[in-house]
């Protein structure tokens, strides 16, 4: 590890403004997780439609289900159309943490495997800074940017 990203992972000074607590080794491997999953087919239910460009901005070409102004049974069924796993993305807000809880308690009454996890972890490390999947790919550049400035000419 890089002594500038030991100093961004304490928050010292070297991190020019990087909040403490954010660890960025830790948000790329939840970055990875979700962009594998995606790939290895795994539908990810997401809120609506700039939640979706936010996760297509990191990469994920996977399917992406919106659960917007949708009953969280009609997701569920959604979700298990042909797909070997659901992560379930969406906001770490209550209205957020209430459809995801919805939608997991329908999805595994269905027999689907569903990642929560994922969502939990990505809450509990960025909240104090972004509060939704829209904010994510911005808020992922400007750790990546804070970590590997652009080379000096």
């Amino acid at each position: 590890m890089t002594r500038r990203r030991r100093a961004l992972r304490r928050g010292g000074d070297e991190g020019r403004g990087r909040r403490a607590g954010i660890d960025p080794d830790a948000l790329e491997e939840l970055l990875a997780r979700i962009l594998e999953a995606s790939g290895e087919g795994a539908a990810i239910v997401v809120e609506g439609e700039r939640d979706e460009r936010s996760l297509r901005e990191l990469g994920v070409e996977g399917p992406i289900v919106r659960a917007a102004r949708r009953p969280a049974l009609e997701v569920a069924e959604d979700g298990v159309m042909g797909y070997e796993e659901v992560v379930i993305l969406t906001d770490w807000d209550r209205a957020g943490d209430e459809l995801a809880r919805r939608i997991e308690l329908h999805l595994r009454g269905m027999g689907a495997r569903v990642d929560t996890e994922t969502r939990e972890r990505l809450k509990r490390m960025v909240r104090r800074e972004i509060k939704d999947v829209e904010s994510l790919s911005g808020f992922v550049e400007r750790v990546r940017s804070e970590i590997c400035p652009e080379e000096l000419p």
